[in-house]
């Protein structure tokens, strides 16, 4: 198939994600090479929106049971996805590509508040949108956070990048006879206690019959062949 499969996209990157061989922090390399397979998807005509995590910094849930406040350690959270946010920027900015990092805090000179419309008239223009801060509010996650982001600009999909294949019956790292689905429904994630997105997420994109793809980033080229319609990585759908 030579067609993308989708119109319009929502992509859940993790902090991780952008860490690399690094244990913290930013890795350049790692943005590079992510913003050069977005760059691609986008130049077959794919409107791309993401949303970033900030675990390569802080996780609101680890920094609350070290004893800080929930609500304070989420904000936290909140700030470190934008710093992610901007460093994917500056990498796709590098190759060309027109990006805007949209906050739900707002934070005027760096980003650009969320205004619904305005992110849809962004996609529309061919521009990369970068959603950070999560919902805003704290005791939601970012993968809450994609969901809800994805239903806002009616994406077809959301792409959960990873680093394993897909979705399994067991940590794939831990149980090596663990088995990988390559179909399964919503309501099996949530009973079996799947790791795929929290609950909060599963029951969005469950109510509003959004289709979740799971797939390995760290195979070069792994992103264009789901858009692609490839049989990549696992489908979560009803």
């Amino acid at each position: 198939m030579s067609e993308p499969a989708f119109r319009r996209i929502l992509l859940k990157l993790s902090g991780e994600a952008l860490m690399g061989s690094q244990g913290f922090g930013v890795d350049p390399v790692t943005a590079a090479r992510i913003a050069e397979e977005v760059d691609e998807v986008r130049k077959l005509g794919v409107e791309v929106a993401i949303v970033m995590g900030g675990g390569n910094f802080i996780r609101g849930v680890a920094a609350s049971e070290s004893g800080i406040d929930r609500v304070v350690a989420d904000h936290m959270g909140m700030l470190a996805t934008v710093i992610n946010g901007l460093a994917l920027q500056d990498a796709l900015e590098k190759r060309g590509c027109h990006t805007r990092v949209i906050t739900a805090i707002e934070m005027r000179e760096i980003a650009e508040p969320f205004i619904r419309r305005r992110a849809i008239r962004h996609l529309e223009k061919g521009r990369v949108v970068i959603f950070a801060a999560g919902t805003g509010s704290p005791y939601f996650s970012t993968d809450t956070a994609a969901a809800l982001r994805a239903i806002e600009i009616k994406a077809d999909v959301i792409l959960k990048a990873t680093k394993v294949d897909g979705v399994y019956d067991a940590d794939p790292q831990k149980v090596p006879d663990a088995k990988m689905f390559s179909h399964i429904n919503y309501l099996d994630v949530l009973s079996r206690g799947l790791k795929v997105m929290d609950t909060t997420a599963i029951s969005m994109c469950m109510d509003n019959s959004l289709p979740i793809i799971v797939f390995n980033l760290n195979v070069a080229g792994n992103l264009k062949r789901v858009i692609l319609g490839e049989k990549v990585g696992s489908r979560v759908v009803r």
